[in-house]
């Protein structure tokens, strides 16, 4: 089933997503691409519906770098997490929804990085890590137990492998 995880270092996000495009329980394509880059320090990673979540990742993409052409300078983090809730809280209120969950990253000189949870109902969090979908069931006692502030990229990088060693035992028969 679908899962990403993302998880919050001393000077980094590491973002990780499965690549399966799942629906109850029929797995409909194997090689979606679930991460979206919407400028040269965030990167956003979406599950959901299928067209919602490409036709959601792209809006907020192309709106993020209309905004940089416009004004000269590209958003921070927190402005295009803050943008990105703002719509799915419009769309959540209108006819036409998305329903999607996402986590977005990035990395701003003078807050470092920073690591946001969005779910469908537009609902967002600033968090040292997270996970959506079905793998989170699993992982997100992994993170709560493992995780340190002061994680290197090779401390963090296990901690990943052992978030999806764990999944990864779950759905084999």
């Amino acid at each position: 089933m679908e899962f990403l995880i993302g998880i919050q270092g001393k000077g980094f996000v590491l973002m990780a997503s499965d690549t399966a495009s799942c629906r109850s329980i029929v797995s409909m394509k194997q090689d979606v691409d679930k991460m979206f880059k919407l400028s040269d320090k965030i990167v956003m990673s979406i599950c959901g519906e299928s067209g919602d979540t490409v036709q959601f990742a792209e809006y907020i993409s192309k709106n993020i770098q209309l905004y940089k052409m416009r004004n000269g300078y590209e958003l921070s983090p927190h402005a295009a997490a803050n943008f990105t809730r703002r719509n799915l809280a419009e769309y959540l209120r209108s006819r036409s929804r998305y329903t999607v969950n996402l986590l977005m990253a990035g990395y701003d000189k003078t807050e470092g990085p920073s690591l946001y949870y969005m779910d469908y109902l537009a609902s967002m969090n600033k968090c040292p890590f997270a996970a959506h979908g079905y793998g989170s069931f699993f992982s997100l006692s992994i993170l709560d137990r493992y995780y340190r502030e002061d994680l290197s990229q090779d401390e963090a990088l296990e901690l990943l492998q052992r978030c999806i060693d764990e999944n990864e035992l779950q759905v084999e028969p």
